[in-house]
């Protein structure tokens, strides 16, 4: 028997029982809305902020939909016979990605200088445009390897107030080489099976996902917290035996099963976005140390401004922690170059301080 309808009370399954008919919808915030909320919180606020990530979020939704089509169109998927400033191979949807964030934000008349993970030197704001107070340093795509496998891939920025906010000059390289803790906001955004924007301005963490529907990104997941421990632990063992000892004996200890002990479960996707926001969600540890053994990253691969400082003013900010191999807080680092590389352990609070247990005082 069907169930019957009753639109005052709802509907009755077939077990007489009244259930409800339209199932409730939680109260739906925009990021636009969001962000003007939050500025009206901050005395002298003056709206370029807000405009800024709108810019961003632009940008964001064409390479989000250029994402979906992957191998659907010829020109997206495969690599180009490019290197970027790193050497690495770029990618078609490497390319696609730099371009259109460049193109929205150098334009954007927020700016006062953007550096690009694709680009050797800075990227300048164009004669005839209006010169503004932040700083934007950006990876187009993190995780560029999986595109072609369709793994989610990602994208991650910081933003930095000018060193002098009232200058109308042209900003510097000076002005990018700041230290984290002094980010104004960081972020991501993970293409994945939906598309979602995770990012703080220092007073929490924040996501959003795209609605298509509307062409908005919507507020799904208010303060972000990361768990205190977690049973997930994110490394590329094929390199262990390039890695320091002490990270060695760490990694022994998380896997053994001593004692009855249950040992942490290995997650390793191979792109930083993706690896970081399930541990952000589900709790656990990330780590890329430097290669001991080998020339190729001596200092580590992860770079300092573009990945490692972004992702770990959002860690702080839900309640995780992050450092180097060595134990050194990643936002207190301050960048000697643009693409300056480094150690990277992130994650659950608990989960970090063990880490730190087995450096070397």
């Amino acid at each position: 028997m069907l169930p019957t309808h009753n639109h005052k009370n709802g509907v009755k399954n077939n077990l007489g029982e009244t259930v409800n008919a339209t199932p409730k919808q939680k109260k739906l915030i925009s990021l636009s809305q969001f962000i003007l909320e939050e500025q009206l919180k901050i005395p002298h606020a003056s709206g370029e902020f807000t405009a800024l990530l709108s810019h961003l979020v632009y940008a964001a939704k064409i390479v989000g939909r250029e994402v979906r089509k992957a191998g659907l169109l010829d020109d997206i998927l495969g690599a180009t016979e490019d290197t970027n400033v790193q050497g690495e191979t770029q990618m078609k949807l490497d390319q696609y990605a730099d371009n259109a964030f460049n193109q929205s934000l150098k334009i954007c008349g927020h700016l006062c200088v953007l550096a690009s993970e694709e680009h050797e030197a800075i990227i300048p704001i164009p004669g005839g445009y209006n010169i503004g107070k932040y700083t934007m340093a950006i990876d187009p795509l993190d995780g560029s390897s999986n595109i072609d496998t369709n793994v989610s891939i990602g994208t991650i920025f910081s933003i930095h107030q000018r060193l002098e906010p009232n200058s109308k000059e042209p900003g510097t390289e000076k002005d990018l080489l700041q230290k984290g803790h002094l980010q104004r906001c960081a972020g991501y955004i993970i293409y994945g099976s939906s598309t979602m924007l995770v990012l703080s301005t220092g007073k929490g963490v924040s996501g959003f996902t795209l609605d298509p529907s509307v062409g908005e990104f919507l507020l799904s997941h208010p303060n972000m917290q990361m768990p205190e421990a977690g049973d997930i632990y994110s490394a590329n063992e094929g390199n262990a035996s390039y890695w320091s000892p002490e990270v060695q004996a760490y990694l022994q200890k998380i896997k053994s099963i001593e004692g009855g002990k249950k040992p942490k479960t290995a997650r390793y996707i191979g792109s930083l976005v993706a690896d970081f926001h399930r541990n952000l969600l589900k709790g656990g540890i990330f780590l890329y140390p430097n290669d001991t053994k080998s020339s190729k990253y001596p200092n580590g691969k992860l770079r300092l401004l573009y990945e490692a400082a972004p992702m770990a003013f959002i860690a702080e900010q839900a309640g995780g922690m992050a450092v180097t191999v060595k134990g050194e807080r990643i936002l207190d680092l301050t960048p000697k170059e643009l693409h300056e590389r480094t150690t990277l352990i992130i994650g659950s609070k608990r989960e970090v301080e063990e880490f730190l247990t087995f450096v070397p005082k």
